[in-house]
C-alpha cells in the first residue's frame, strides 16, 4: 500500500467551518467542536491500516488534549461505495468499540476534505483558538515522541505551532469518481 504523505503546514491558514452529521446522530461544526484553547480536526478512515496501527495512541491524545481545552474532531471523507468499510454503520461500529472520545463525522460529499486540502488518513490539522492552522504534522515520532501532542500543547499556550514539522503519512484520500 504506497503512502501518501500530507501536505506541510500553511500557518496561519483559517480553517473552513462545516457542519457534519456524526455517528452519535449530532450535527457538529467547527465551532461546537473547538475547545478554548483549540482544535484538532483529524481526517480517518475505518480500514487504513495507518490509522488503525496508530489508533490507541490517537485516542489517547485525543483524551489528553480535551482535557487540557482543546476540542477534538475526526472526520472519515472516504468515498463509501467503492469502500464500503468507510459506510456510515462501520464508522459508528468503530466509534463504539473503540470508545471514542470526540464526534466521528460523516463528509458524505467529501467537500470538506476537499475544503480542507486533506490528503491521507490520518491527516491532522491542529488550530489555535482563532481557529488558525499551526500542525499539519505525524502522531509520533520514530522513537516515540508524542509530536502532535506537544505541538497542540505549544499551540494552547502560546497560540502559534512548531516550526519544524514532519509531514504525517497514511492511506489517500478515496475521492468518488468526477
Amino acid at each position: 500500500m504506497a503512502l501518501t504523505p500530507a501536505n506541510i503546514c500553511d500557518f496561519g491558514w483559517q480553517a473552513p467551518e462545516f457542519d457534519l452529521h456524526g455517528v452519535d446522530g449530532k450535527r457538529h461544526s467547527l465551532s461546537s467542536i473547538a475547545g478554548p484553547r483549540g482544535a484538532l480536526v483529524m481526517f480517518i478512515c475505518n480500514h487504513c491500516p495507518y490509522v488503525l496501527r496508530q489508533l490507541d495512541a490517537i485516542l489517547h491524545d485525543a483524551r489528553a488534549l480535551q482535557a487540557q481545552g482543546i476540542g477534538v474532531a475526526a472526520i472519515c471523507s472516504n468515498d463509501e461505495i467503492a469502500y464500503p468499510e468507510d459506510s456510515f454503520e462501520l464508522m459508528l461500529a468503530l466509534s463504539q468499540a473503540n470508545a471514542f472520545p470526540f464526534p466521528y463525522l460523516h463528509d458524505d460529499s467529501q467537500e470538506i476534505a476537499k475544503s480542507w486540502d486533506a490528503a491521507c488518513t490520518p491527516d491532522f490539522f491542529g488550530l489555535n483558538a482563532d481557529g488558525q492552522l499551526q500542525y499539519r504534522g505525524r502522531l509520533r515520532g520514530p522513537k516515540g515522541e508524542r509530536e502532535l501532542f506537544e505541538a497542540m500543547m505549544q499551540i494552547a499556550e502560546t497560540g502559534i505551532g512548531p516550526q519544524a514539522q514532519t509531514a504525517s503519512m497514511g492511506c489517500s484520500i478515496k475521492w468518488k469518481p468526477a
